[in-house]
């Protein structure tokens, strides 16, 4: 099954609009800007800037009329992702330091605090080998969040500017 997602340049579902069925690096090229959108089909991570930078919010079916308001972000959207739906396992392993050094812990469930389950105060690189998932800033899958699909991520500090992560969970919605 693939996702299906429709982009509008205004808050509640107003202006032009944008369908995509897959990835977009960059939709300033359809739309000059984007405050809403309706997932009809699948899930999508949309980011604020373009080529999938910036803050970073999942989307699964539904309406989202107003992108600002709901998500806290001062800018529009810029790209999406589709997330392809995962069957099988889930294994990913997450590390206290860059280049997967210091204490590592392999996670095959959702983790809402990797201080409070793994004495572990940094988590600053992880190696997804099966499954999507999403990291969070804060306990209890909170704050800002980074899609993580299978591949070795070696630095956080390097991509996401010294963020940290303290919670992972799985994405299991029926993408």
């Amino acid at each position: 099954m693939h996702g299906k997602i429709i982009f509008y340049e205004d808050k509640n579902f107003q202006g032009r609009s944008y369908e995509s069925s897959s990835d977009c690096p960059d939709m300033t090229s359809y739309l000059s800007k984007c405050h809403s959108c309706r997932v009809e089909s699948g899930c999508f991570m949309a980011y604020d800037r373009s080529n999938y930078m910036g803050n970073q919010y999942f989307m699964k079916r539904g309406e989202y009329s107003d992108y600002q308001r709901m998500n806290g972000f001062s800018d529009c959207i810029r790209s999406c992702r589709m997330i392809p739906m995962h069957r099988g396992a889930y294994r990913a392993r997450i590390y206290e330091k860059e280049n997967f050094g210091g204490q590592m812990h392999e996670m095959m469930d959702d983790c809402d605090n990797f201080q409070d389950r793994y004495s572990m105060s940094d988590c600053m690189s992880c190696n997804v080998m099966d499954g999507h998932w999403l990291m969070y800033e804060q306990p209890q899958y909170k704050g800002k969040m980074m899609y993580m699909r299978p591949g070795e991520y070696r630095n956080f500090k390097d991509m996401m500017g010294g963020q940290k992560f303290m919670s992972m969970r799985r994405i299991t919605d029926m993408c």
